[in-house]
Protein backbone atom coordinates (compact mmCIF):
# COMPACT_ATOMS: atom_id res chain seq x y z
CA UNK A 1 0.00 0.00 0.00
CA UNK A 2 1.23 3.36 -0.82
CA UNK A 3 2.40 5.60 1.96
CA UNK A 4 -0.75 8.25 2.78
CA UNK A 5 1.74 10.83 3.59
CA UNK A 6 3.34 13.21 1.28
CA UNK A 7 6.50 14.56 1.41
CA UNK A 8 8.25 14.30 -1.70
CA UNK A 9 10.87 17.10 -3.57
CA UNK A 10 9.89 18.32 -6.11
CA UNK A 11 11.96 17.06 -8.63
CA UNK A 12 12.32 17.29 -12.37
CA UNK A 13 10.80 13.62 -13.01
CA UNK A 14 7.76 14.46 -10.72
CA UNK A 15 6.98 18.34 -11.94
CA UNK A 16 7.16 16.72 -15.39
CA UNK A 17 4.48 14.06 -14.38
CA UNK A 18 2.11 16.63 -12.83
CA UNK A 19 2.51 18.54 -16.28
CA UNK A 20 1.33 15.96 -18.47
CA UNK A 21 2.66 18.16 -21.07
CA UNK A 22 6.04 20.80 -21.88
CA UNK A 23 7.84 21.60 -18.31
CA UNK A 24 8.40 24.72 -19.81
CA UNK A 25 5.42 25.61 -20.62
CA UNK A 26 3.82 24.43 -17.43
CA UNK A 27 6.27 24.63 -14.86
CA UNK A 28 3.89 26.84 -12.22
CA UNK A 29 1.30 24.78 -13.00
CA UNK A 30 3.01 21.71 -12.25
CA UNK A 31 4.46 23.57 -8.68
CA UNK A 32 0.90 24.14 -7.87
CA UNK A 33 -0.15 20.88 -7.83
CA UNK A 34 2.78 19.89 -6.00
CA UNK A 35 1.83 22.50 -3.21
CA UNK A 36 -1.85 21.34 -3.39
CA UNK A 37 -0.69 17.82 -2.62
CA UNK A 38 1.81 18.87 0.41
CA UNK A 39 -1.10 20.71 1.84
CA UNK A 40 -4.11 17.93 1.23
CA UNK A 41 -1.20 14.52 2.27
CA UNK A 42 1.61 16.21 3.95
CA UNK A 43 2.55 15.84 7.21
CA UNK A 44 0.68 17.43 9.92
CA UNK A 45 1.95 20.27 10.69
CA UNK A 46 1.53 21.30 6.48
CA UNK A 47 -1.77 19.85 6.11
CA UNK A 48 -4.97 21.97 5.64
CA UNK A 49 -7.60 21.23 8.10
CA UNK A 50 -9.96 19.65 5.54
CA UNK A 51 -12.08 16.73 6.43
CA UNK A 52 -11.92 13.87 3.71
CA UNK A 53 -14.52 14.76 1.75
CA UNK A 54 -14.71 19.10 1.17
CA UNK A 55 -15.45 21.62 -1.48
CA UNK A 56 -13.38 24.18 -3.58
CA UNK A 57 -15.05 26.86 -1.14
CA UNK A 58 -13.68 24.68 1.65
CA UNK A 59 -10.08 24.62 0.75
CA UNK A 60 -10.94 28.52 -0.70
CA UNK A 61 -11.56 28.83 2.84
CA UNK A 62 -9.08 27.25 4.87
CA UNK A 63 -5.58 28.39 2.35
CA UNK A 64 -6.67 31.79 1.73
CA UNK A 65 -6.80 34.72 4.56
CA UNK A 66 -10.47 35.94 5.09
CA UNK A 67 -9.88 39.08 2.62
CA UNK A 68 -9.18 36.73 -0.23
CA UNK A 69 -11.73 37.58 -3.38
CA UNK A 70 -14.29 35.37 -4.02
CA UNK A 71 -14.98 36.29 -7.55
CA UNK A 72 -13.64 34.68 -10.72
CA UNK A 73 -10.85 37.85 -10.79
CA UNK A 74 -7.48 37.90 -10.41
CA UNK A 75 -7.01 38.69 -6.46
CA UNK A 76 -3.93 41.01 -6.83
CA UNK A 77 -2.63 42.26 -3.66
CA UNK A 78 -4.26 42.46 -0.79
CA UNK A 79 -2.90 40.60 2.24
CA UNK A 80 0.95 39.85 2.49
CA UNK A 81 -0.38 37.06 4.70
CA UNK A 82 -2.43 35.49 2.05
CA UNK A 83 -1.07 32.16 0.17
CA UNK A 84 -1.43 34.11 -2.64
CA UNK A 85 1.00 36.61 -1.49
CA UNK A 86 4.26 34.11 -1.71
CA UNK A 87 6.08 33.65 -4.24
CA UNK A 88 7.14 30.23 -6.11
CA UNK A 89 10.55 30.24 -4.64
CA UNK A 90 9.04 31.02 -1.28
CA UNK A 91 6.60 28.41 -2.28
CA UNK A 92 9.86 25.66 -2.95
CA UNK A 93 11.77 26.67 0.30
CA UNK A 94 8.81 26.10 2.66
CA UNK A 95 7.83 22.77 1.46
CA UNK A 96 11.12 21.04 1.26
CA UNK A 97 13.58 19.73 4.10
CA UNK A 98 16.57 21.86 5.23
CA UNK A 99 18.84 19.63 2.79
CA UNK A 100 16.81 20.64 -0.46
CA UNK A 101 19.05 23.24 -2.29
CA UNK A 102 16.56 25.57 -4.33
CA UNK A 103 19.51 27.01 -6.29
CA UNK A 104 21.13 23.50 -6.96
CA UNK A 105 17.18 22.44 -8.56
CA UNK A 106 16.99 25.62 -10.96
CA UNK A 107 20.58 24.66 -11.88
CA UNK A 108 18.81 21.40 -13.23
CA UNK A 109 16.00 22.61 -14.42
CA UNK A 110 18.08 25.10 -16.68
CA UNK A 111 19.72 22.70 -17.98
CA UNK A 112 16.74 20.27 -18.77
CA UNK A 113 15.14 23.41 -20.35
CA UNK A 114 17.67 25.28 -21.92
CA UNK A 115 15.87 28.96 -20.66
CA UNK A 116 17.83 32.10 -19.45
CA UNK A 117 18.35 33.45 -16.14
CA UNK A 118 15.88 36.16 -16.64
CA UNK A 119 12.84 33.87 -17.72
CA UNK A 120 13.32 31.58 -14.82
CA UNK A 121 13.77 34.51 -12.65
CA UNK A 122 10.22 35.94 -13.45
CA UNK A 123 9.10 32.56 -12.74
CA UNK A 124 10.43 32.38 -9.31
CA UNK A 125 9.05 35.46 -8.40
CA UNK A 126 6.18 35.01 -9.52
CA UNK A 127 2.52 34.90 -6.88
CA UNK A 128 1.97 30.99 -7.61
CA UNK A 129 -1.54 30.77 -6.67
CA UNK A 130 -2.27 34.76 -7.67
CA UNK A 131 -4.50 33.06 -10.24
CA UNK A 132 -8.08 33.50 -11.37
CA UNK A 133 -10.63 30.79 -9.25
CA UNK A 134 -11.20 28.67 -12.84
CA UNK A 135 -7.75 28.41 -13.05
CA UNK A 136 -7.67 26.98 -9.27
CA UNK A 137 -10.54 24.72 -9.85
CA UNK A 138 -8.99 23.93 -12.99
CA UNK A 139 -5.63 22.95 -10.80
CA UNK A 140 -7.86 20.21 -8.43
CA UNK A 141 -9.88 18.81 -11.93
CA UNK A 142 -6.21 17.74 -12.43
CA UNK A 143 -5.56 16.20 -9.66
CA UNK A 144 -8.60 14.55 -10.11
CA UNK A 145 -7.48 13.11 -13.31
CA UNK A 146 -3.93 12.26 -11.77
CA UNK A 147 -6.12 10.06 -9.68
CA UNK A 148 -4.89 12.04 -6.37
CA UNK A 149 -8.85 13.01 -5.78
CA UNK A 150 -11.90 11.63 -6.40
CA UNK A 151 -15.14 14.03 -7.37
CA UNK A 152 -18.67 13.28 -6.54
CA UNK A 153 -21.00 15.71 -7.79
CA UNK A 154 -19.14 19.24 -6.55
CA UNK A 155 -17.45 17.91 -3.57
CA UNK A 156 -13.69 16.55 -3.67
CA UNK A 157 -12.80 13.26 -1.85
CA UNK A 158 -9.80 12.12 -0.76
CA UNK A 159 -7.58 8.93 -1.83
CA UNK A 160 -6.40 6.43 0.31
CA UNK A 161 -4.14 4.60 -1.95
CA UNK A 162 -1.82 7.40 -3.75
CA UNK A 163 -1.22 6.38 -7.89
CA UNK A 164 2.02 5.57 -8.91
CA UNK A 165 3.87 8.46 -9.19
CA UNK A 166 7.45 9.64 -10.15
CA UNK A 167 9.03 9.51 -5.72
CA UNK A 168 11.38 10.98 -5.42
CA UNK A 169 13.24 11.34 -1.44
CA UNK A 170 15.70 12.99 0.48
CA UNK A 171 18.91 10.17 0.67
CA UNK A 172 17.18 8.07 -1.98
CA UNK A 173 17.50 7.50 -6.10
CA UNK A 174 14.64 8.37 -7.93
CA UNK A 175 12.01 5.94 -8.48
CA UNK A 176 10.09 6.21 -11.50
CA UNK A 177 6.77 4.24 -11.11
CA UNK A 178 4.82 6.05 -14.49
CA UNK A 179 1.03 4.42 -15.23
CA UNK A 180 0.74 3.52 -18.79
CA UNK A 181 -2.47 5.08 -18.63
CA UNK A 182 -0.71 8.48 -18.46
CA UNK A 183 0.67 7.74 -22.14
CA UNK A 184 -2.73 6.48 -23.71
CA UNK A 185 -2.67 9.53 -26.02
CA UNK A 186 0.27 8.10 -27.67
CA UNK A 187 0.94 5.82 -30.52
CA UNK A 188 1.07 2.62 -28.86
CA UNK A 189 4.44 1.56 -29.54
CA UNK A 190 6.04 5.28 -28.75
CA UNK A 191 3.95 4.78 -24.88
CA UNK A 192 5.85 1.37 -24.53
CA UNK A 193 9.23 3.09 -25.69
CA UNK A 194 8.56 6.03 -23.33
CA UNK A 195 7.43 3.64 -20.61
CA UNK A 196 10.44 1.56 -21.05
CA UNK A 197 12.74 4.40 -20.56
CA UNK A 198 11.22 6.49 -18.66
CA UNK A 199 13.43 5.64 -15.27
CA UNK A 200 16.65 7.65 -15.24
CA UNK A 201 20.06 6.43 -16.12
CA UNK A 202 23.14 7.06 -14.29
CA UNK A 203 21.28 10.18 -12.67
CA UNK A 204 20.58 11.27 -16.33
CA UNK A 205 17.16 11.00 -18.16
CA UNK A 206 17.91 9.60 -21.84
CA UNK A 207 14.59 9.82 -23.01
CA UNK A 208 13.44 12.81 -24.31
CA UNK A 209 10.08 13.31 -26.98
CA UNK A 210 10.66 16.71 -29.35
CA UNK A 211 7.23 17.63 -30.50
CA UNK A 212 6.57 20.75 -32.64
CA UNK A 213 3.98 23.00 -30.90
CA UNK A 214 3.40 26.15 -32.86
CA UNK A 215 1.26 28.20 -30.40
CA UNK A 216 3.18 31.37 -29.40
CA UNK A 217 4.16 32.43 -26.13
CA UNK A 218 1.47 35.49 -25.87
CA UNK A 219 -1.76 33.12 -26.95
CA UNK A 220 -0.47 30.34 -24.82
CA UNK A 221 -2.57 31.80 -21.39
CA UNK A 222 -5.37 32.01 -23.68
CA UNK A 223 -5.14 28.16 -24.96
CA UNK A 224 -4.37 26.95 -21.32
CA UNK A 225 -8.05 28.69 -20.59
CA UNK A 226 -9.66 26.62 -23.13
CA UNK A 227 -8.42 23.70 -21.61
CA UNK A 228 -9.77 24.77 -17.76
CA UNK A 229 -12.68 25.38 -19.37
CA UNK A 230 -13.22 22.23 -21.60
CA UNK A 231 -12.36 20.09 -18.15
CA UNK A 232 -15.26 21.83 -16.47
CA UNK A 233 -17.90 21.42 -19.80
CA UNK A 234 -16.92 17.33 -19.81
CA UNK A 235 -17.32 17.08 -16.24
CA UNK A 236 -21.34 18.51 -16.41
CA UNK A 237 -24.17 15.83 -16.86
CA UNK A 238 -25.20 16.47 -19.54
CA UNK A 239 -22.34 17.56 -21.22
CA UNK A 240 -23.54 21.45 -22.67
CA UNK A 241 -22.96 22.41 -26.37
CA UNK A 242 -21.25 25.37 -27.25
CA UNK A 243 -21.00 28.84 -29.31
CA UNK A 244 -17.38 29.23 -30.51
CA UNK A 245 -16.08 31.95 -31.99
CA UNK A 246 -13.59 31.07 -34.45
CA UNK A 247 -10.91 32.44 -36.95
CA UNK A 248 -10.37 30.11 -39.91
CA UNK A 249 -7.79 30.31 -42.35
CA UNK A 250 -9.22 27.90 -44.44
CA UNK A 251 -11.69 30.81 -45.44
CA UNK A 252 -9.96 33.76 -44.06
CA UNK A 253 -13.08 34.44 -41.64
CA UNK A 254 -14.03 35.19 -38.01
CA UNK A 255 -17.54 33.69 -37.68
CA UNK A 256 -19.67 31.87 -34.58
CA UNK A 257 -20.31 28.60 -34.34
CA UNK A 258 -22.56 26.14 -32.28
CA UNK A 259 -21.19 22.85 -31.73
CA UNK A 260 -20.69 20.10 -28.91
CA UNK A 261 -17.48 19.31 -27.84
CA UNK A 262 -15.86 15.91 -28.00
CA UNK A 263 -12.42 15.78 -27.84
CA UNK A 264 -8.87 17.48 -27.69
CA UNK A 265 -6.57 16.19 -29.95
CA UNK A 266 -3.28 16.94 -30.77
CA UNK A 267 -1.88 16.40 -34.33
CA UNK A 268 0.58 18.11 -36.40
CA UNK A 269 1.98 21.19 -34.43
CA UNK A 270 -1.15 22.25 -32.47
CA UNK A 271 -4.09 20.90 -30.00
CA UNK A 272 -7.38 20.77 -31.64
CA UNK A 273 -10.58 20.55 -29.94
CA UNK A 274 -13.08 18.23 -32.30
CA UNK A 275 -15.94 19.33 -32.49
CA UNK A 276 -19.95 18.34 -34.07
CA UNK A 277 -22.42 20.89 -35.05
CA UNK A 278 -22.19 23.85 -37.24
CA UNK A 279 -18.93 24.54 -38.72
CA UNK A 280 -16.85 26.73 -41.69
CA UNK A 281 -17.94 24.27 -44.10
CA UNK A 282 -21.29 24.06 -44.82
CA UNK A 283 -20.53 20.43 -46.41
CA UNK A 284 -19.57 19.01 -43.00
CA UNK A 285 -20.72 18.46 -39.64
CA UNK A 286 -17.91 18.10 -37.49
CA UNK A 287 -14.38 20.30 -37.58
CA UNK A 288 -11.22 20.21 -35.57
CA UNK A 289 -10.76 23.82 -34.15
CA UNK A 290 -7.56 24.80 -33.67
CA UNK A 291 -7.28 25.88 -29.90
CA UNK A 292 -5.00 28.95 -30.57
CA UNK A 293 -7.70 30.25 -33.03
CA UNK A 294 -10.82 30.08 -30.93
CA UNK A 295 -11.45 33.96 -29.82
CA UNK A 296 -14.63 32.87 -27.44
CA UNK A 297 -15.86 29.84 -25.91
CA UNK A 298 -19.18 29.41 -24.33
CA UNK A 299 -21.62 27.13 -22.72
CA UNK A 300 -24.99 27.08 -23.64
CA UNK A 301 -28.63 25.11 -22.73
CA UNK A 302 -29.95 22.78 -24.45
CA UNK A 303 -32.70 24.67 -25.31
CA UNK A 304 -30.81 27.31 -26.85
CA UNK A 305 -33.30 28.14 -29.99
CA UNK A 306 -29.62 28.91 -32.26
CA UNK A 307 -29.07 24.94 -32.17
CA UNK A 308 -28.76 23.21 -35.73
CA UNK A 309 -31.04 20.75 -36.30
CA UNK A 310 -28.06 17.98 -36.70
CA UNK A 311 -27.44 18.63 -32.41
CA UNK A 312 -30.88 18.73 -31.15
CA UNK A 313 -31.81 15.53 -32.83
CA UNK A 314 -28.54 13.49 -31.72
CA UNK A 315 -29.29 14.91 -27.92
CA UNK A 316 -32.86 13.92 -28.39
CA UNK A 317 -31.71 10.38 -29.27
CA UNK A 318 -29.52 10.24 -27.16
CA UNK A 319 -26.90 9.81 -29.81
CA UNK A 320 -24.01 12.50 -29.31
CA UNK A 321 -20.72 11.15 -30.32
CA UNK A 322 -17.66 10.27 -28.69
CA UNK A 323 -14.00 9.90 -29.06
CA UNK A 324 -14.98 6.25 -30.10
CA UNK A 325 -16.43 7.68 -33.74
CA UNK A 326 -13.72 9.88 -34.49
CA UNK A 327 -10.78 6.93 -33.46
CA UNK A 328 -12.72 4.83 -36.12
CA UNK A 329 -12.64 7.60 -38.55
CA UNK A 330 -8.69 8.14 -38.39
CA UNK A 331 -7.75 4.56 -38.94
CA UNK A 332 -10.55 4.35 -42.08
CA UNK A 333 -8.32 7.18 -44.06
CA UNK A 334 -5.14 8.97 -43.75
CA UNK A 335 -5.80 12.62 -42.49
CA UNK A 336 -6.55 13.92 -39.58
CA UNK A 337 -9.38 15.37 -41.15
CA UNK A 338 -11.57 12.79 -40.32
CA UNK A 339 -14.72 14.35 -41.81
CA UNK A 340 -13.69 14.96 -45.08
CA UNK A 341 -14.39 12.48 -47.95
CA UNK A 342 -12.42 9.70 -48.78
CA UNK A 343 -9.99 9.20 -51.80
CA UNK A 344 -7.95 6.74 -53.12
CA UNK A 345 -4.35 7.67 -53.89
CA UNK A 346 -2.31 6.19 -55.63
CA UNK A 347 1.56 7.50 -55.50
CA UNK A 348 5.43 6.20 -56.80
CA UNK A 349 8.65 6.45 -55.62
CA UNK A 350 11.75 6.06 -56.83
CA UNK A 351 13.74 3.32 -56.00
CA UNK A 352 16.39 4.74 -54.91
CA UNK A 353 14.37 6.81 -52.89
CA UNK A 354 11.86 3.88 -51.56
CA UNK A 355 14.64 1.84 -50.52
CA UNK A 356 16.09 4.68 -48.11
CA UNK A 357 13.11 6.80 -46.80
CA UNK A 358 9.69 4.71 -47.91
CA UNK A 359 10.47 1.31 -46.95
CA UNK A 360 9.52 -0.53 -43.69
CA UNK A 361 8.01 2.66 -42.78
CA UNK A 362 4.39 3.20 -41.21
CA UNK A 363 2.05 6.07 -42.38
CA UNK A 364 -1.45 4.48 -42.10
CA UNK A 365 -3.28 1.37 -41.86
CA UNK A 366 -4.42 1.34 -45.66
CA UNK A 367 -1.01 3.15 -46.64
CA UNK A 368 0.70 -0.55 -48.65
CA UNK A 369 2.71 -1.26 -51.58
CA UNK A 370 1.38 -2.62 -54.80
CA UNK A 371 2.92 -4.12 -57.39
CA UNK A 372 3.07 -2.59 -60.99
CA UNK A 373 0.53 -4.70 -62.25
CA UNK A 374 -2.35 -3.36 -59.43
CA UNK A 375 -1.17 -0.14 -59.95
CA UNK A 376 -2.18 -0.51 -63.71
CA UNK A 377 -5.60 -1.58 -62.58
CA UNK A 378 -6.28 1.17 -60.38
CA UNK A 379 -6.05 3.35 -63.07
CA UNK A 380 -7.99 1.24 -65.55
CA UNK A 381 -10.93 1.56 -63.01
CA UNK A 382 -10.98 5.54 -63.46
CA UNK A 383 -14.38 6.33 -64.62
CA UNK A 384 -13.07 9.18 -67.10
CA UNK A 385 -11.40 8.03 -70.56
CA UNK A 386 -9.53 10.73 -71.40
CA UNK A 387 -7.82 10.87 -67.71
CA UNK A 388 -7.33 6.84 -68.24
CA UNK A 389 -5.61 7.49 -70.90
CA UNK A 390 -3.35 9.67 -69.91
CA UNK A 391 -2.30 8.25 -66.84
CA UNK A 392 -1.98 4.61 -68.79
CA UNK A 393 0.47 6.37 -71.05
CA UNK A 394 2.37 8.31 -68.05
CA UNK A 395 2.64 4.58 -66.44
CA UNK A 396 4.06 2.74 -69.36
CA UNK A 397 7.05 5.49 -69.25
CA UNK A 398 7.73 4.72 -65.55
CA UNK A 399 9.47 1.85 -64.66
CA UNK A 400 7.79 -1.82 -63.16
CA UNK A 401 10.88 -1.67 -60.97
CA UNK A 402 9.71 1.33 -59.30
CA UNK A 403 7.82 1.07 -55.90
CA UNK A 404 4.24 1.84 -56.03
CA UNK A 405 1.45 2.59 -52.99
CA UNK A 406 -1.88 2.46 -52.46
CA UNK A 407 -3.80 4.46 -49.57
CA UNK A 408 -7.25 5.44 -48.78
CA UNK A 409 -6.47 9.45 -47.98
CA UNK A 410 -9.24 12.27 -46.82
CA UNK A 411 -9.27 14.50 -49.29
CA UNK A 412 -8.41 18.36 -48.76
CA UNK A 413 -6.21 17.45 -45.58
CA UNK A 414 -3.96 19.88 -45.11
CA UNK A 415 -1.29 17.68 -43.59
CA UNK A 416 -1.36 15.00 -45.83
CA UNK A 417 -0.97 17.22 -48.88
CA UNK A 418 2.31 19.01 -46.57
CA UNK A 419 3.60 15.07 -46.64
CA UNK A 420 3.08 15.13 -50.60
CA UNK A 421 4.88 17.99 -50.54
CA UNK A 422 8.14 16.79 -48.81
CA UNK A 423 8.10 13.79 -51.21
CA UNK A 424 8.61 15.68 -54.06
CA UNK A 425 10.02 15.40 -56.66
CA UNK A 426 10.79 11.57 -55.91
CA UNK A 427 7.57 11.15 -55.20
CA UNK A 428 4.89 11.48 -57.90
CA UNK A 429 0.79 11.40 -57.47
CA UNK A 430 -0.64 9.14 -60.11
CA UNK A 431 -3.92 9.20 -58.38
CA UNK A 432 -6.72 11.14 -58.07
CA UNK A 433 -6.26 13.31 -61.13
CA UNK A 434 -6.98 16.23 -59.18
CA UNK A 435 -4.45 16.08 -57.26
CA UNK A 436 -2.23 15.49 -59.44
CA UNK A 437 -3.10 18.19 -61.48
CA UNK A 438 -3.04 20.61 -58.23
CA UNK A 439 0.66 19.44 -57.45
CA UNK A 440 1.76 20.03 -60.98
CA UNK A 441 0.48 23.64 -61.25
CA UNK A 442 2.14 24.04 -57.84
CA UNK A 443 5.85 22.95 -59.26
CA UNK A 444 5.23 25.24 -62.50
CA UNK A 445 4.28 28.67 -59.97
CA UNK A 446 8.06 27.48 -58.23
CA UNK A 447 9.65 27.30 -61.31
CA UNK A 448 8.17 30.67 -62.07
CA UNK A 449 9.35 32.46 -58.50
CA UNK A 450 13.21 30.74 -58.45
CA UNK A 451 13.28 31.79 -61.65
CA UNK A 452 12.39 35.57 -61.30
Amino acid sequence: MPETVFHDRPSLELLQWLARGSLKQNLLRAIRLWVLLHKLYGPQDERLDLPNCFTYADWRSAFFSESHPQNDAIPGEHDPACACATSTQEWLVQMTDPAFDVQQWRQVFQQHTQLGDSKVETWLSERLFDRTRRSLQADFQDLVELQWLQRQGNDYVKVTAFPAYPISRVGSCVDVRLQHEALSFLNPDLASLAQSLSQTIGGYQRFFLHVDYIVSQEILDRVEDWYAQLREIWAQEPIPPLALTYYSARIDSEDTYYSYPVCIYYAQRAAYLCAFGQTPLSTAQWYNYRLDRIQDLQPLTWEDPELPDCLIQSYQQRALPTPDYIIQALSTAWGFDFYLPERTLLLRFERNFHDRYIRDTFRHETFTRISYQQARALIQQNNCPAEQQRLLAILNARSNTDAYYRAIYRDGDTNIRQRLRAWRPHGEILLPWHLRQAFAQEVKAEYQLYQS
